[in-house]
């Protein structure tokens, strides 16, 4: 999609076109965070793209010391890649994927306010002809002082509070296998009660970028997900719904959040309810 066909979003400057990138790639305050597997990166990247697979790191306990502890740690990875609070952050996935997504939401609870994702990806920076390296430089260590902004995040016991509430949709972003409890991935199969599901994949072109605004809020609409509600996303560790709250935040919805702990901690922690949706 270019910089015009973006123009749609009520917050277009979260997704950057390749033109944009292409424009901003010499900028000494850009940070170009390539979050594909090691491998995948070693093959060929953009040039000046710093490394960060960031696929598994997750936290399926949302109680307050994991979740600090986790909060932490992921600073300090940033950081380890000479990655600042002050810098522009563009997260880069093999297409505009939920890796690449869950960068840039996970940013945004760090309270950074300059992250975006590149549409397209890597597949459609490299099929449009443009540069790519195999070259990569060792990145100086930074600091990265973060402020954490709580109501960009869900834990188990906001999603509990939300079952129910007329102001608030509980969004289930996985597969429909999963969403039935066919497909359990935890101790305990089927979905929060009283979730919607979309699957995450729906919000993308077959090319792998990001649907226009147009195509993207009558798809919302018609799962009843509307700006007036808080929006509170989850899948199995917060990758995919990591994407819904990117859609979300491109249409201008004011209360979005991801739920870090998603199924994984969903459906193994004894005690929270479940619903298994009618076949």
């Amino acid at each position: 999609m270019t910089t015009t066909e973006m123009a749609g979003y009520e917050n277009p400057d979260l997704l950057w076109s390749r033109e944009t990138l292409q424009e901003r790639l010499k900028d000494p305050s850009l940070r170009l965070i390539d979050v594909r597997p090691g491998e995948r990166f070693a093959m060929g990247h953009i040039p000046g793209a710093r490394h960060f697979d960031i696929y598994a790191v997750n936290c399926d306990d949302t109680d307050d010391a994991p979740l600090e502890s986790f909060t932490r740690m992921w600073a300090f990875l940033l950081a380890r890649r000479g990655v600042a609070f002050e810098d522009t952050i563009v997260f880069c996935g093999e297409i505009t994927g939920m890796t690449a997504a869950r960068g840039f939401w996970f940013l945004e609870y760090l309270g950074h306010r300059n992250a975006h994702v590149l549409d397209g990806g890597y597949s459609g920076w490299e099929a449009a002809g443009l540069p790519v390296t195999r070259d990569a430089e060792l990145p100086t260590p930074s600091v990265f002082r973060y402020q954490a902004d709580r109501a960009r995040l869900a834990t188990h016991r906001d999603v509990n509070g939300a079952i129910g509430a007329s102001d608030r949709i509980i969004l289930d972003t996985r597969g429909r296998t999963e969403w039935t409890g066919e497909d359990r991935r935890a101790e305990r199969g089927g979905t929060v009660p009283g979730a919607v599901h979309l699957e995450w994949i729906n919000h993308l072109t077959p090319s792998g970028e990001m649907k226009s605004a147009v195509d993207l809020g009558a798809l919302f609409a018609t799962c009843g997900i509307t700006p007036d509600k808080e929006v509170i996303a989850f899948c199995q560790t917060g990758y995919r719904s990591a994407h819904a709250y990117l859609a979300l935040r491109l249409l201008g919805y004011r209360r979005v959040r991801n739920y870090l702990g998603s199924w994984n901690e969903w459906g193994n922690r004894e005690g929270l309810p479940v619903e298994i949706p009618e076949r």
